[in-house]
């Protein structure tokens, strides 16, 4: 069993920022705080059923159910009769403008998400929805939309009709976890998992403004890992995000999960265990470790493998409920951060049941690596009181906000080496069910923390959905 050790020390003293042309030496940096600006309401009666311990509107793993795009704001769910729709709003503005786009959810499955991307190199909108290890629905904007919000009309002959493809290009029958992230000389790429839970791989495709293209896949599900209770040779790996920092360098970090539950103490738990790094500097077509060794190769023969040397960058056995799919952003310069969950050594040494055991005694973690380029760990003194996951940002200070289950926000400065995490809105008043969807976008435009959250309800009687704004430090 690998011991834990928490990694994180305090700076010597506070940021300071360079002396005003007046001479008058400016204070240091301000740390993390949140005031709420708003809340609008996106449906008051909006699909609702739980699946997975989560809600199809609302899953933190949906790369881009809200996101901003020059001034405006776009949201993306499914109404209670089930159609899918794609809302926008000019910032700050109260209402928002909504259109369905000639889908409607297939099952009650919550893995089932609506993702947006935009390419920015002709201007329009994407969706990807409907699709867990089965076939997907994609619809695309007009060229331009996203470019003259307004000037163009929103409405429903402004999107195409719903595919089963990527414009004719089919990736696989076993599609799940669609996420969009646009590259940095405007073209958009998905991210997608092939296969299924436990024995599935990570792919890359790629649109340039006139055609999608099949990069291939990138991570390998073979290869034996074994623990001190047994071992497996299938799994698959869960992505905590895929983002390009400024200096166009891609990210993920990511956790194994593997197929045999042979490897965990106890088959209440989950197999989930370590947390991985790699990264890319060629759009996701090399892989490499933190140490820049290479380590896969999309589309080719050799991909990134459990067995590869220098992945892990905080070890952890499949006995503590580690969570998937959680949550990550880059600082200003380019460093990689992320937030990690999972049941601490202090509370036992194997999960038996892992719902309720996260709920009871789940801690979410923040990993970051430094300027020194050492891996640092700080555990957030906030009890996650849920099985679910916690999403992260990042504001202009380089402040980090840990948006957890219910809406509640902490946060800890860049100032403290990120020691100080403290509660700054405790969720009360929003009857949030659980996860949140974070605007990932939206916070180095305007300098707003934007979530989208759904009202707690039962069986499948639909809820209100909102998106609620926080004004971060100027």
């Amino acid at each position: 069993m690998h011991r834990r050790t928490l990694l994180a020390a305090a700076l010597a003293g506070a940021v300071v920022t360079p002396a005003l042309a007046s001479g008058t030496a400016r204070a240091a940096d301000p740390g993390p705080s949140v005031t709420r600006t708003g809340t609008t309401t996106l449906d008051g009666q909006a699909l609702f059923f739980v699946s997975y311990d989560g809600l199809v509107n609302n899953n933190a793993f949906q790369k881009n159910g809200l996101l901003t795009y020059k001034g405006y704001q776009y949201a993306v769910w499914y109404t209670a009769d089930r159609n899918a729709v794609v809302g926008r709003r000019a910032l700050g503005a109260s209402t928002w403008s909504t259109v369905k786009v000639g889908h409607t959810l297939r099952y009650n499955d919550s893995h089932n998400v609506i993702s947006m991307g935009v390419s920015k190199t002709d201007g329009r909108l994407h969706l990807n929805m409907d699709s867990h290890s089965d076939g997907f629905t994609y619809v695309k904007s007009v060229a331009g939309l996203m470019d003259n919000p307004g000037g163009l009309s929103w409405t429903a002959s402004r999107f195409g009709a719903p595919q089963s493809t990527l414009d004719g290009l089919a990736l696989t029958s076993q599609f799940t976890y669609p996420q969009f992230v646009s590259t940095p000389d405007g073209r958009l790429q998905l991210s997608y998992r092939v296969a299924v839970s436990g024995n599935g791989r990570n792919a890359l495709a790629e649109y340039d403004g006139t055609k999608w293209t099949d990069l291939g896949e990138w991570s390998s599900s073979t290869g034996t890992y074994t623990s001190e209770h047994g071992s497996s040779t299938a799994r698959n790996m869960y992505l905590h995000g895929i983002d390009y920092d400024r200096n166009g360098r891609l990210h993920s970090f990511f956790t194994w999960r593997e197929q045999n539950g042979a490897v965990m103490c106890n088959s209440g738990g989950i197999t989930n265990h370590d947390t991985g790094y790699v990264y890319s500097d060629d759009g996701g077509r090399t892989w490499r470790n933190n140490a820049g060794t290479v380590v896969g190769v999309t589309g080719g023969s050799d991909k990134v493998s459990v067995t590869d040397a220098g992945l892990v960058v905080d070890p952890l056995n499949p006995d503590h409920s580690l969570m998937n799919q959680e949550s990550q952003f880059t600082d200003s310069a380019g460093r990689p951060h992320a937030i990690i969950s999972y049941v601490p050594g202090r509370f036992g040494q194997c999960t038996t049941n892992y719902v309720a055991n996260r709920t009871a005694n789940g801690r979410a973690f923040h990993v970051r690596r430094n300027a020194s380029g050492t891996w640092q760990k700080t555990e957030i003194p906030v009890p996650l009181n849920s099985s679910q996951r916690t999403k992260l940002i990042l504001d202009k200070y380089d402040n980090a906000y840990a948006v957890f289950p219910f809406g509640r926000i902490a946060g800890a400065s860049a100032a403290s080496g990120y020691t100080d995490w403290k509660i700054l809105f405790d969720g009360s008043g929003l009857s949030a069910f659980g996860e949140v969807v974070i605007d990932e976008t939206r916070v180095a435009q305007d300098g707003v923390l934007s979530f989208m959250y759904q009202e707690k309800s039962s069986g499948t009687t639909p809820s209100a959905l909102h998106v609620i704004d926080f004004r971060l430090p100027a």
